[in-house]
């Protein structure tokens, strides 16, 4: 089993909790209401310049060339199209970008501070894995359902499913796995407690997003 796996198996209540969750399934199937969309997009944008920030430096902190290219390209899509869909569906929903962040998102922000700020690679992927896997095990068996609901609906599960994104996760787990070769056990125990938190913050955000962001106009 691969490091990565291994870490998944250890965060497998919250993890499964986080992919299978109610918000997520409304979502879609299209039952999610627009004021909760709207609510979730507010505060899940306030992520993005941590999110680039991290990712920046793990790119930084990539070994060699060949390993930092993959994920110049990911900070480029981040930068692009997802960027541009927050934008878009957020103006659809007629609601600003701008918010204030909640708890639940002041405590993700803190946490990719917090690895980025660490200096550590190690630490940094395993706080982007966690971001990025989950989203691929929740978006994944609804693919097919996307062209059939609203774009704001819709193109957030294109965002994180099919084959290009699936090599993202790819690409971030085998940076992970390849780093926890050369780690001692303090090191992987720090590693360990930094994606099983990241997992249980993830559900944390998607439950406070069922139960319904208050939209800020």
């Amino acid at each position: 089993m691969s490091a990565t796996d291994t870490l998944k198996s250890q965060a497998s209540d919250d993890w499964h909790a986080a992919t299978t969750h109610a918000f997520t399934n409304a979502l879609a199937d299209g039952s999610l209401a627009p004021e909760k969309m709207a609510g979730y997009l507010q505060q899940d944008y306030q992520f993005i310049e941590g999110f680039v920030r991290l990712l920046a430096s793990a790119v930084a902190h990539a070994p060699s060339l060949a390993d930092a290219v993959p994920g110049a390209r990911f900070l480029g899509l981040i930068c692009g199209p997802e960027n541009t869909y927050f934008l878009r569906a957020m103006d659809a929903l007629e609601v600003p970008s701008s918010a204030t962040p909640v708890a639940e998102t002041r405590a993700f922000q803190s946490l990719m501070d917090e690895a980025r700020n660490s200096g550590r690679y190690e630490l940094m992927l395993a706080v982007l894995v966690v971001a990025e896997w989950v989203y691929l095990d929740w978006a994944t068996p609804f693919e097919d359902r996307a062209d059939d609901l609203p774009f704001w609906l819709g193109e957030w599960i294109t965002l994180h499913s099919g084959a290009g994104f699936a090599d993202v996760v790819a690409y971030l787990r085998g940076q992970l796995d390849t780093a926890w070769t050369g780690l001692d056990e303090t090191a992987r125990s720090e590693v360990t407690s930094m994606f099983s938190r990241a997992v249980a913050l993830e559900r944390a955000f998607f439950d406070a997003a069922w139960a319904g962001f208050d939209v800020q106009r």
